[in-house]
């Protein structure tokens, strides 16, 4: 709840300015644009606000641009000499118990939850408005009545012939309104005012109609509906609420725009006389759910004006028109990324992929019930492989993944050494036999002994922890106000992109550390060992309230020739482990690998 408020008030930031950026694109490029590409372009922002509130996957995304893209599961550059014979994991080294302790869920802070009231608050206050509205358009179906006026009758036949509609849409006339209107979702239906049908002449009712056969033809009575929506569910923001507006506005410039393609230009004057005698701005033209002739006096004013200066489109302005358009939807396709429904709960780390070779992979078979990324780094030939980009970069707990730089910052501040790393048991009993012990570096890491680096860091302290998180730059840098558990589905938070960029450094030293504290931590990490190399890795496990939900499995192959680094993260409800994350990544590599798999 929180963390959706929170992600969907950033949404707005970011819709906003999109929705600046289009008002700024109609003006610029008003000219080279029709008038139903105007009216078009509003969709490109009305789509971003249904982004926060869809449950789609990124990866899925991803694995759609790669058909096109060209980047299949070969685009996995490990060579086959060096992945060909994978080392197993040691069955006694007990990594694959991937112990881990249960932490109670966080509770949605106050100014979060008070948020969220309010959104939803408003979001009724607007349902009953919207209710207000639908009664009254109730109460004008009920009490209108069958067009009989034969005269009309047959100018509505002549037009639904000039626009080559099949459908005959019914035609009633009624004494609500005081200008024609187009209502209803799946049974449209045409009201013309009593009045109108008495005092107007031929033409002018010819001219109603085609309107409103406009807004039927290109099914505008749906956009409103979807309009709608999005003024509902982003009440708050005035941005959202000026383009609803213009929205509005630009709709009924486009089916005049569209009427007078019909017309001969000696009739534009009568039909913006039209306009000025019968569009009141008092009649259901206000209402969210239906398209009429009319309209404010602000929008009357510039409608007329469109009128007045139009000339019918020639076909390389419309080729333009065409074109423009469809830069700007490449421009809104950009950030829809940004507003995934999915990220809401986690921090982004904005990665640069510039310079780099990153070539995206669909693995979504090797998941299955999981979401999740997975990350390569090949050292030798500097080229990334990514599964699943969105995810890999957002930020989650890394759970015990983390211990590998604890140990680090407790070999530099030398509480504990690559030689003497024992820490005593202080005979509290804990949930695993492995954890009821004396303890060296090596046993704690092997076993995931949270005692054993809670100790380190009291040892340690906050200071020194926040300084060493800060200086190798290890995800958000959050520490928080626990040091027992900031690791644990907590404050602290890195991606899977960060993970192997850290342990790419931690093997190079780029931090300058003691070189026997590197190894120190290289060794602790080391699962299995063969002809064709090693594998050093790290599980993890994020488990709240008993159930599992963030897996880790994180590492690197060194073998003579070449170090390949890699990442997997699982996420799921209740059953994401390292285990399992370390089940895929073998199976990903065996199988993506030809020759890697077990003989």
């Amino acid at each position: 709840m929180t963390g959706f408020i929170v992600h969907f008030l950033i949404c707005n930031v970011l819709i906003s300015g999109m929705v600046g950026i289009l008002f700024a694109i109609k003006k610029l490029w008003k000219r080279h644009l029709t008038g139903r590409a105007q009216y078009n372009l509003w969709f490109l922002p009305l789509c971003l606000m249904a982004v926060p509130f869809l449950p789609v996957r990124s990866d899925r995304i991803f694995s759609f641009f790669s058909l096109f893209a060209g980047l299949h599961q070969r685009d996995l550059s490990v060579s086959n000499a060096a992945a060909g014979n994978l080392p197993g994991p040691s069955p006694a080294a007990g990594w694959m118990d991937d112990f881990a302790v249960s932490v109670a869920a966080r509770t949605p802070s106050l100014i979060g939850a008070a948020l969220f009231a309010i959104w939803v608050l408003g979001i009724l206050a607007m349902l009953l408005f919207v209710l207000k509205s639908s009664i009254r358009l109730h109460r004008m179906r009920k009490s209108a009545l069958p067009l009989h006026n034969r005269e009309v009758q047959a100018l509505y036949e002549k037009c639904l012939e000039e626009m080559h509609i099949k459908r005959r849409i019914p035609i009633y006339s009624t004494a609500f309104l005081k200008s024609p209107a187009i209502a209803g979702l799946l049974a449209p239906r045409i009201y013309l005012p009593v009045h109108l049908i008495l005092d107007c002449n031929p033409d002018s009712i010819r001219y109603m109609l085609l309107h409103e056969l406009q807004h039927y033809r290109h099914r505008d009575n749906i956009s409103n509906y979807l309009l709608l929506l999005a003024k509902i569910f982003y009440w708050f923001n005035p941005v959202i609420q000026l383009a609803g507006k213009a929205m509005r506005s630009d709709c009924e410039i486009a089916c005049d725009a569209a009427v007078l393609d019909m017309l001969e230009p000696s009739s534009y004057r009568e039909y913006g006389h039209t306009l000025i005698n019968f569009a009141e701005k008092n009649s259901l033209s206000s209402s969210s759910v239906s398209s009429s002739l009319g309209g404010t006096a602000k929008q009357m004013e510039q409608r007329i004006l469109n009128i007045a200066a139009y000339h019918k489109p020639s076909f390389l302005k419309r080729v333009r028109s065409a074109a423009l358009f469809a830069a700007a939807a490449v421009l809104f396709a950009g950030i829809t990324p940004a507003l995934a429904s999915h990220a809401y709960t986690h921090d982004a780390y904005h990665w640069d992929v510039s310079g780099k070779e990153v070539s995206y992979l669909d693995l979504a078979g090797y998941f299955g019930q999981y979401g999740g990324s997975f990350v390569l780094y090949d050292q030798d030939a500097d080229r990334w492989s990514v599964y699943n980009a969105d995810m890999a970069a957002a930020r989650v707990s890394p759970d015990s993944t983390y211990k590998i730089y604890d140990a680090l910052f407790a070999l530099e501040e030398k509480v504990i050494t690559p030689e003497e790393s024992m820490l005593t048991w202080n005979r509290e009993t804990y949930p695993f036999e492995a954890w009821n012990r004396d303890q060296t570096l090596q046993s704690a890491m092997a076993s995931s002994v949270n005692w054993y680096f809670q100790t380190l860091d009291n040892t340690l302290g906050r200071d020194v922890l926040e300084a060493y998180i800060r200086e190798i730059g290890y995800g958000n840098g959050t520490v928080g106000s626990d040091l027992s558990s900031y690791w644990m589905e907590s404050s602290l938070k890195i991606s899977p992109v960060e993970q192997v960029e850290l342990l790419d450094a931690l093997y190079r030293n780029t931090f300058g550390f003691a070189p026997e504290n590197i190894q120190a931590v290289k060794d602790s990490m080391r699962l299995s060992s063969s002809s064709s190399g090693t594998l050093y890795g790290k599980t993890g496990t994020g488990q709240v309230e008993g159930k599992d939900i963030n897996g880790w499995f994180i590492g690197f192959l060194e073998t003579s020739e070449n170090t390949y680094f890699f990442a997997t993260n699982i996420q799921s409800e209740s059953s994401a482990t390292g285990s399992s994350a370390a089940e895929i990544t073998f199976s990903v590599l065996s199988d993506l690998v030809p020759g890697s798999a077990p003989a």
